[in-house]
């Protein structure tokens, strides 16, 4: 693979040694063969990123929202760098005002609007810790975030108020200061201040640092700038630590790259904002575009408007996660046979063709122009006819969407890897590289990337074809977990991160994802799921005598094979006039549901997620057993070999039509 271009080899691979596993070669992009690129000079913080754009592009335009006129939504109106750096100072001073000094952790709650990212470069003024807070993480994860990150001041979104409040009496003991994006009500005021704590109105904040002038604090790299709490195994989330240096050290890689092959982002760049900003992949995005001097535009916060929204704003750059890419191809398709026989068979002549010859080569944009002009234009118009690069990450895109987009979208459609650990990007694949199809590209230009052999999954990181867990290393990485040193032990060894992913090198360097070293895995909405705790928690039905679960990076619901308690179910069959014998009962439909209830109440009562409650099951009289080799000599479950036994097998076909 040494010889292919798109990643350079560094360093030799190691043979297992020691009771430890063999170890790939070290490769790095073929974009960084001279050294990693050197951060912007004056760029040491987050910070310095939104100063020296406001000092460079200060009329520009930077955060729009659409004005709302009699309850319609009319044009974007925007505020330029200028205007934003005046009211962060302002923010700042307020905040400061508030006895919050340097070090101090400050909460951010809701949905993305200009006051989310004016709090947030407010915090990378003064050395504060923006810490997002986010209710998808389960029941009590925002109480818990606050809590164990001693929030002392929060910026919450005006519908998001009641629910901070939900988090009272435990997190008074650290909050301290609640500021609304909106408006307060008496009665929110009343409740607060039954607590001993201040709540503001969003004008009335700005108000407080008036006539004060707090001196900004001098920022190094190494200084944390924010904590992202991610899910974790246990079921606590964990704080990741980010440093300034891990973001300006992505964005000098991003330049590189982009500037490698001809895609370089400049001032006259607009990004929908609608991804949520509490994750890394949207928030080294924006502070991506904020470098550039480009414009940022927010939607109006329903997903049933994003379109007319993309439409009004005509954005350049489009990031998606793969639910909303799979939206958007259904919509397509269906629109596509609405259309009648004769515009379907032209549009699958124009994609026939227009496929042919970029696989042959020929670049997106020149692989069939009349195709794009005629057939293919209006998709471009669908995104709001600017879009010239739309850009997946946060769980694996469908090969067949990715093509589709690829060919129909009239722009560069590139698939990312990367972890809150990793700041977001670690792996991104290429534009006009078709061969590319189906993986996450090669390494950005400020990583080392290596394979470590897994043997226990057969697994060989120095094999022809080398698979292993892929380790990253270089100054993108997360500097700890927050008060989790065991934690962060356990996956940051000699500099290396580990990122449990099971990734094989491809012939041209970049890198597909096949596996999940431990039993956790991703959702396709981004959601990681930690399967054993689970079977833990509905083993507690008393209706069941063994469940397996199973979900993958392509769907958005949990499914699980149910071994039922043959009493318990005869029992509920006779109370429900159900006839039939054990084995007839586990096909009943009924039967399902009466299981599918009990398992969801389970769940409701341990206060599971949504995404963490089971939609389907198949119910199997007979025991898991090793005669089958669906368990082990421990009675531990084999889920590749579960996996593969209730797949293929014919009765439970219908099954799998939900998890294929």
């Amino acid at each position: 693979m040494a010889g292919n271009n798109f990643v350079i080899e560094v360093e030799k691979g190691k043979d297992a040694s020691d009771g430890q596993p063999s170890i790939g070669p070290v490769y790095r992009s073929s974009f960084a063969a001279n050294g990693f690129p050197a951060p912007i000079p004056g760029m040491e913080s987050c910070w310095d990123i939104f100063r020296m754009s406001v000092e460079k592009y200060p009329d520009n335009r930077m955060l729009g929202r659409r004005q709302i006129v009699d309850g319609k939504a009319g044009k974007y109106v925007w505020q330029t760098y200028r205007e934003v750096y005046d009211i962060v100072i302002k923010v700042g001073n307020s905040i400061r005002s508030c006895d919050v000094v340097e070090g101090g952790k400050c909460g951010i709650y809701g949905a993305n609007c200009p006051e989310w990212i004016i709090s947030m470069e407010a915090c990378n003024a003064h050395g504060l810790y923006c810490v997002p807070l986010y209710d998808t993480l389960g029941a009590g994860a925002v109480e818990f975030i606050i809590c164990h990150a001693e929030i002392s001041i929060a910026f919450v979104e005006e519908k998001k108020i009641n629910e901070l409040f939900k988090t009272f009496p435990a997190s008074t003991e650290h909050l301290k200061t609640i500021v609304s994006f909106g408006k307060v009500t008496p009665e929110q005021k009343a409740e607060a201040e039954k607590h001993d704590l201040k709540i503001y109105p969003w004008e009335e904040f700005l108000q407080l640092g008036e006539n004060k002038n707090y001196g900004l604090p001098v920022k190094k790299k190494t200084d944390i700038c924010t904590i992202m709490y991610t899910s974790g195994t246990t079921g606590d989330p964990k704080g990741v630590l980010i440093s300034n240096d891990s973001i300006v050290t992505l964005i000098a890689g991003v330049k590189r790259l982009l500037g490698s092959v001809n895609e370089q982002l400049t001032m006259k760049d607009v990004y929908i904002s609608y991804l949520p900003l509490a994750h890394i992949f949207d928030r080294v995005i924006e502070e991506l575009f904020i470098s550039h001097g480009a414009s940022i535009g927010f939607w109006r916060g329903d997903v049933k408007l994003l379109v007319e929204d993309i439409g009004e704003l005509k954005p350049s750059i489009f990031c998606a996660v793969p639910r909303v890419l799979d939206r958007i191809y259904s919509g397509l398709l269906q629109k596509i046979s609405a259309g009648g026989l004769l515009k379907k068979k032209m549009f699958d002549l124009a994609y026939t063709y227009k496929y042919y010859n970029m696989k042959k080569g020929r670049k997106h944009g020149e692989a069939s122009p009349i195709c794009d002009k005629i057939v293919f234009s209006k998709v471009k118009q669908g995104l709001g006819g600017n879009v010239r690069l739309i850009l997946s990450g946060a769980a694996p895109l469908s090969t067949h969407v990715e093509e589709f987009l690829r060919v129909v979208a009239c722009c560069h459609v590139l698939q990312g890897y990367g972890l809150t650990e990793s700041c977001a990007g670690s792996f991104v694949s290429l534009p006009n590289e078709l061969s590319m199809l189906g993986t996450v590209g090669p390494p950005v230009p400020n990583i080392d990337v290596r394979l470590e052999s897994v043997p226990e999954m057969n697994y060989d990181a120095l094999a022809s074809t080398p698979r292993g867990e892929i380790c990253i290393k270089g100054n993108t990485l997360f500097s700890g977990y927050y008060k989790r040193e065991d934690l962060t032990r356990e996956v940051l060894i000699d500099g290396w991160f580990h990122t449990g992913d099971i990734g094989e090198w491809q012939p041209n360097g970049s890198m597909k994802i096949i596996d999940r070293k431990k039993n956790i895995f991703k959702l396709s909405q981004g959601e990681y799921v930690a399967v054993e705790n689970l079977e833990n928690i509905y083993s507690l039905v008393s209706a069941i005598d063994s469940i397996w679960i199973y979900g993958n990076s392509f769907e958005s619901f949990l499914v699980a094979v149910v071994n039922p308690n043959k009493e318990a179910l005869e029992s509920w069959a006779a109370d429900n006039n159900v006839s039939g014998d054990f084995e007839s009962l586990c096909k009943n439909p009924k039967a399902k549901e009466f299981i599918l209830g009990e398992l969801a109440k389970t769940g409701k009562e341990k206060k599971l997620k949504g995404f963490e409650i089971i939609k389907a099951v198949h119910l199997d009289p007979m025991p898991f057993d090793m005669e089958r080799d669906l368990l082990t000599p421990t009675y531990k479950k084999k889920r590749p070999q579960l996996l593969k036994y209730y797949q293929v097998s014919l009765r439970f076909s219908w099954f799998f039509i939900l998890v294929s």
